[in-house]
């Protein structure tokens, strides 16, 4: 049974324990989180041992985590046992053998199991490994929070320890406020949130409060950056080129990110010019995801004349970061992809 993180904590109130847990998801303080609620559960439930097992490349050692389940379900007091996979790819042998260990798990109440793994991919997750992990016991997805619930995130751990913004608009600016500084850090978030509770007593916490209080420690992923612009956001998308540089990004990579955008939004309205509708032109373009939402919005009122323009402009950028300059350009490329990301925002964002 698969449950998201926010989830957990309910199904393990409701007592009743499953032989298996398996945290998975690239989101680390979500999953220290899972992992943490489900270790107190196996306390209070008796489970006062505990191994871990780390697997660490092909030479692992499958047979003795078999051998230690197998003897402690016949002579040992309650355990807890953790299996640590950082890969994700246990292999052929752990892949067996992890079906087997399910198969002992399965009728022993002295062992309770906690997997962690990474994220993992469609592959990954409909594997006969993962499938009999998930069978016998609940998997737990520990993702990301995306910008847009952010807020949210933030509004509900205030909740927690016994704070809230001020109610309407003002409170949502606050919010926006508070997840600008934290974006794509959430362990960060989450140590700004706990200071908060630190500093103001329970009650209400105005924008001032946090502002004097929670420090810019957003981190920004370049793959992020597609979201901003192609929502026309501009000051989002220019805090985030200001971040990248700042953390030391290389801005051809940045430039990549930018450019990729354009192409894609330039063959993408060729082939419509073509005759061919929007859905087949986007799934020969291989669009899919948030992206794909953001073309189905822009394609239909985007020039192309307009999309010449910004095709010729990411060439000239290009240049620029290679050393090449441009008389009517900046010659620091991070300010000439600064105007890139500018002509491609204002595009995206015209009505």
């Amino acid at each position: 049974m698969q449950v998201r993180a926010e989830q957990l904590p309910g199904q393990l109130a409701k007592g009743g324990l499953k032989p298996i847990y398996t945290v998975h998801g690239d989101e680390a303080l979500l999953a220290q989180e899972a992992g943490d609620a489900i270790r107190q559960a196996a306390r209070a439930a008796g489970h006062t041992e505990r191994q871990v097992h780390t697997v660490m490349g092909a030479h692992f050692d499958w047979s003795s985590l078999l051998g230690a389940a197998s003897e402690m379900s016949l002579f040992g007091d309650k355990q807890l046992i953790e299996i640590r996979i950082p890969s994700g790819k246990p292999g052929k042998d752990g892949s067996q053998a992890l079906q087997r260990y399910c198969e002992q798990a399965a009728g022993n109440d002295g062992i309770l199991t906690l997997i962690t793994l990474p994220r993992l991919d469609k592959t990954q997750l409909s594997s006969a490994w993962f499938t009999a992990l998930d069978g016998l016991g609940t998997s737990v997805r520990c993702d990301p929070i995306e910008r847009q619930a952010l807020p949210l995130w933030i509004a509900q751990r205030l909740k927690a320890q016994g704070q809230e913004v001020e109610p309407g608009e003002a409170g949502q600016r606050t919010l926006a406020f508070f997840a600008d500084r934290v974006e794509g850090n959430l362990l960060a978030a989450h140590q700004e949130i706990v200071k908060l509770g630190l500093l103001h007593p329970p009650g209400t916490l105005t924008q001032a409060h946090i502002e004097d209080a929670v420090v810019d420690v957003a981190r920004f992923n370049v793959f992020k950056l597609s979201e901003a612009l192609l929502s026309g956001n501009m000051a989002r998308t220019l805090r985030m080129i200001d971040g990248l540089e700042a953390e030391g990004e290389a801005p051809n990579l940045v430039l990549w990110a930018v450019a990729d955008d354009i192409q894609g939004l330039w063959r993408c309205r060729q082939a419509l010019e073509g005759g061919k509708p929007l859905p087949m032109v986007l799934r020969e373009q291989r669009i899919w995801g948030p992206k794909e939402r953001h073309f189905e919005r822009l394609l239909p009122r985007l020039k192309p004349a307009a999309l010449a323009r910004l095709v010729a402009s990411a060439s000239t950028v290009d240049g620029i970061v290679k050393g090449l300059p441009h008389p009517q350009w900046p010659s620091a490329p991070w300010d000439a992809l600064r105007r890139l990301a500018t002509q491609l925002c204002e595009q995206a964002a015209t009505p």
